[in-house]
């Protein structure tokens, strides 16, 4: 196997450095628009199978051509959500395996973007699924953390856990502190205004997919081991489009731990349109305004040695257990940004999302996981997935939440 990273920054810089403790690939090419970002990320592994190129990520025939050149057979998708579709059209056109952490691009319904769905979040790579199917070619789309491992959680659950299900609910909530900094998100700040600023979508069985408006039904959850209880939002997330495909349940939700300060600021972004995307004249030069944005805050990956805590994503799973009485779960995996720092130099939130397409790559190189098409976590079997997550010495939990009878 060799594989394609494209996108050298936080995630692809934690994939390469967690990869390198394992044999089932022969190389890693990093690629970047900024060719010494990944080659920088390719040494500090210290393994002569990773290189470090340079990659237009925009261009569809620059990916495939890359994807050539290099004898790849996969291609991980490690860069913003905007760059989903011509690496995945590069991917297809090379022939080689894909895999993404990030979805395509949804856009807002015209009319009624808080009561119905436009373009939901990657539509426009399920329409291409018929293709990928008769080319005998694997998509496998939405495969960080979150989407991801929750996805593989709510697998789990109606394998192994439940009867039925009444709701998969995808918790994300952190106690993650960042020194220095009086606003420093801890993730991709172009893809968490995407995400966030989007009208949110849940799925219900009898009503199919709706939207509402963002940061919508705040509840307090309490996360596990003394993270505590965090008011988490309804927030645009893949999990939502992913999960009702392959698992059946009555309803499907995402919600967030953002906390009220981030709120007001992305609030505040939204107001006075720093958070579009389309460019702006400014001093006879075309900028996009997310983009000034994410060029005025630290890189996330940078922030390791400042923060402090530890952030947990999981699947809340409400139903009937296999006893046929009700039952409540919440499947998770937490990580310490200590840890993550002592092991890998990679800070939490990165390294959480990063260790997953790990799995999964080494899942498919021993064929524990194949198929066809355009496919999401949730069509392949949980458990050699959870246990190979544990054997990189990561181990996932599960709180029973089932009230006493």
């Amino acid at each position: 196997m060799k594989i394609l990273v494209v996108g050298s920054g936080g995630v692809g810089s934690a994939f390469a450095m967690i990869a390198r403790r394992r044999t089932f690939f022969e190389q890693v090419v990093l690629a970047d628009l900024d060719e010494s970002r990944a080659v920088m990320a390719a040494e500090a592994t210290g393994d002569p199978r990773f290189i470090g190129v340079a990659l237009d990520a925009s261009n569809r025939d620059e990916v495939a051509t890359c994807v050539r050149a290099h004898g790849c057979t996969h291609v991980l998708n490690a860069a913003d959500p905007r760059f989903v579709m011509p690496i995945f059209g590069g991917a297809f056109d090379a022939g080689a395996t894909y895999l993404d952490m990030a979805m395509s691009l949804s856009k807002p319904h015209p009319s009624q973007p808080h009561q119905q769905p436009g373009v939901k979040l990657g539509d426009e790579q399920f329409e291409q699924a018929p293709e990928w199917e008769e080319r005998g070619l694997l998509a496998l789309v939405g495969m960080g953390v979150e989407p991801g491992l929750s996805d593989v959680f709510a697998r789990h659950a109606a394998d192994s856990l439940f009867s039925t299900i009444s709701e998969c609910g995808v918790r994300d909530g952190a106690d993650l502190v960042v020194d220095g900094f009086a606003f420093a998100p801890t993730f991709s700040i172009w893809t968490t205004i995407e995400e966030c600023l989007n009208p949110p979508v849940i799925w219900e069985r009898d009503r199919g997919w709706f939207t509402t408006p963002p940061f919508s039904e705040p509840e307090t959850f309490v996360f596990p081991e003394g993270i505590g209880p965090v008011e988490c939002v309804n927030v645009e997330h893949e999990e939502v489009l992913l999960i009702p495909r392959w698992v059946d349940c009555d309803r499907v939700t995402f919600k967030y731990g953002l906390g009220d300060e981030f709120i007001e600021v992305l609030q505040v972004l939204n107001k006075i349109g720093l958070d579009r995307t389309p460019t702006v004249k400014v001093r006879g030069m075309d900028v996009s305004p997310r983009d000034v944005v994410a060029a005025c805050l630290p890189d996330p990956a940078s922030l390791g040695d400042r923060m402090r805590g530890r952030t947990c994503a999981g699947t809340w799973v409400t139903g009937t257990g296999l006893d046929g009485r009700p039952r409540e779960v919440y499947l998770y995996h937490l990580a310490d940004n200590e840890e993550t720092m002592r092991r890998d130099n990679s800070q939490a939130v990165v390294w959480q999302t990063a260790i997953n397409p790990v799995v999964a790559l080494e899942l498919l190189a021993t064929q524990a996981w194949s198929g066809t098409g355009v496919l999401g976590p949730e069509a392949f079997p949980a458990q050699p997935f959870l246990d190979l997550l544990v054997d990189h010495g990561s181990p996932w939990g599960m709180e029973e939440r089932t009230p006493p009878p």
